[in-house]
């Protein structure tokens, strides 16, 4: 079991709830029992691949027939059920000189401890200075700016667009802790840990989970109306439990479909030129621009432990 599985672990024996026993049993269970090795997402058919942070099959679904310019081609199985395991096995184990000509727009603050920056043709971690200290989180916006500079300016064959919705906290909902970054202390609460202990209803958090995957889709449409693209895949790095199999959130190395079963959809992409980019400020540097303390601040915040 991971670390962070662990931590988190603990955390459920000490704050109590019902079923924590029962938790902790599925989560040995489901890591040790069923792990898979998923699908390889940089060997299949795209231009441009938007990952959706943490958004399940079964919720792209939900919403599928209010966007009929996505055709749904998935689901596919992840290689992982955390970002960082996703990040790992997608970019970490390919052959030198795979990555050399796709670039990385990326709002998961993940990003500085696990992608290698010298592979690819650029990485623009938006988490860096597009961060949301209200919101707790990176507003799609930003992502979306600096992925339609760099589809107009930068040089690269293929691109990757990394969101952090619909990944709590719910964008549409303002459901940040609406205090600074440095504030976030390790006894705040996530919203499966408030799920988990009967604090909040199932029903409540899943329409907040649609309405900020709504909220993310209408900037990836925006997206692809600037943007050049014969193919656009939307996926995602993994999915969430909301209390199926007795499990809550993410954990890592578990294999259950709440949490690897991920939306694969299809469009293409044509640049209008309507939209005009706000300027992030975005630097030149990878990794290290940001502190450690600020990294593990940013993960905290959107319930990594």
């Amino acid at each position: 079991m991971s670390e962070s599985a662990i931590r988190e672990g603990v955390r459920a024996l000490r704050h109590g709830g019902p079923g924590v026993a029962m938790e902790l049993l599925s989560r040995a269970y489901y890591t040790y029992g069923r792990r898979t090795d998923g699908d390889v997402v940089l060997e299949r058919d795209w231009d441009v691949l938007v990952v959706l942070d943490a958004c399940r099959a079964d919720l792209m679904a939900a919403v599928a027939d209010d966007h009929a310019w996505l055709r749904t081609e998935g689901p596919i199985q992840s290689v992982g059920a955390t970002s960082s395991e996703w990040l790992t096995e997608t970019f970490g184990s390919v052959p030198t000189g795979a990555l050399d000509e796709i670039g990385y727009v990326t709002g998961n603050p993940y990003s500085a401890e696990h992608v290698d920056h010298d592979a690819f043709a650029f990485v623009d971690e938006v988490w860096e200075y597009g961060w949301d200290d209200d919101l707790g989180t990176v507003p799609a916006r930003p992502i979306t700016d600096r992925a339609v500079a760099a589809g107009r300016e930068r040089d690269a064959e293929r691109l990757v667009v990394h969101y952090m919705q619909p990944h709590f906290p719910s964008v549409p909902r303002g459901e940040g802790d609406g205090i600074p970054l440095e504030r976030f202390g390790r006894e705040s609460l996530s919203v499966w840990e408030e799920l988990r202990y009967g604090w909040r209803d199932r029903a409540d958090v899943w329409a907040a989970y649609i309405e900020n995957l709504e909220y993310v889709l209408d900037e990836v449409r925006l997206l692809t109306e600037n943007i050049d693209a014969e193919r656009v895949a939307v996926t995602a790095d993994h999915g969430n439990a909301l209390g199926e199999r007795h499990l809550y959130g993410h954990v890592g190395g578990v294999s259950t479909p709440e949490l690897r079963e991920v939306p694969w959809c299809v469009t293409s992409a044509s640049d209008t030129g309507d939209h005009r980019p706000t300027t992030h400020h975005a630097t030149d540097g990878g990794a290290g621009e940001a502190t450690d303390e600020a990294v593990a601040a940013r993960l905290e915040a959107l319930g990594y432990r």
